[in-house]
């Protein structure tokens, strides 16, 4: 199968070229790999071009965008600067961090799972982080037919139905559920461990926090939803602070009266879903 990868990188000098030596040591090559090196101010662009003068596969783009690291918004503007750059003869495509060490059979068991169910429109691994004891464990903070943001691969078909990747924080929460919506599933393998080299979250400004807040809103999932979702999240990851600036970024947004992500039909789909989810896991 063919397939694309997107980079979106800014200043990562520290793991691109951990990065993209486990990428080119994938047992199935990328027909094309596009870096769009955002306003990078390191040595990111000389790493690229190192790579560049070793392979044809590898192209480079330069983007300036804002110097904050905001989820969302600036990492999909990146990732559509290099889908601009591709053609539309792929299987799937990917979109991809930088601060990742991928096992050399990643895309080949992507590939194997899209060839085998047409019906599935995203997959992907687990991430792994070490602890303080420098042990690599696991870090899959969600549900686990989840794909996390740093590695969503996307079959062509469920690409184009989503109509891409959204500009906005959530955009790695609403792309599965309007593939649910379209009747893709999303498959995760667990035998894919992926090596985070940057912890999750750290580079986060925090003015970003209760973008997750005004995601929900967007994704229309109303204040029960949003109140649940954001109480989940804040202990899971043992912070409280989390649950009120969702819940304060979520009645922002409401009184904004801000933009929605989806569609009154789409977001009554995401609604029921979530209470589907949600009623599995409190009913035996």
């Amino acid at each position: 199968m063919n397939y694309y990868v997107i980079i979106p990188a800014h200043n990562e000098e520290a793991f691109l070229r951990l990065t993209l030596d486990s990428l080119f040591r994938q047992t199935l090559q990328p027909k094309k790999v596009v870096i769009v090196n955002d306003n990078s101010t390191d040595t990111t662009e000389r790493i690229i071009d190192e790579f560049i003068s070793k392979t044809t596969t590898l192209l480079k783009i330069n983007t300036h965008s804002s110097e904050e690291h905001l989820p969302g918004s600036k990492v999909i503007k990146a990732f559509n600067k290099g889908l601009q750059e591709l053609d539309d003869d792929f299987d799937f495509i990917v979109k991809l961090d930088a601060d990742l060490i991928l096992p050399d059979n990643y895309f080949e068991r992507i590939a194997y799972i899209f060839k085998g169910r047409p019906d599935v429109g995203i997959a992907g691994g687990f991430i792994y982080e070490k602890d303080s004891n420098g042990t690599w464990i696991l870090n899959h903070t969600m549900d686990k037919d989840h794909v996390r943001g740093a590695f969503k691969a996307y079959s062509k078909s469920c690409f184009e139905a989503i109509g891409g990747l959204k500009t906005e924080m959530g955009w790695d929460t609403v792309d599965e559920l309007l593939a649910q919506y379209h009747g893709y599933f999303i498959v995760t393998d667990e035998t894919l461990k992926v090596k985070h080299l940057r912890p999750t979250g750290k580079a986060y400004n925090p003015k970003a926090r209760y973008l997750q807040g005004r995601a929900m809103y967007t994704m229309r999932y109303g204040f029960l939803i949003t109140l649940i979702a954001s109480l989940k999240m804040a202990i899971k990851q043992r912070k409280s602070v989390i649950f009120f600036d969702n819940m304060y970024g979520y009645f922002e947004a409401k009184k904004e009266k801000i933009s929605f992500m989806v569609s009154l039909n789409e977001g009554r789909f995401i609604r029921k879903l979530r209470w589907q989810k949600i009623k599995s896991k409190l009913l035996p």
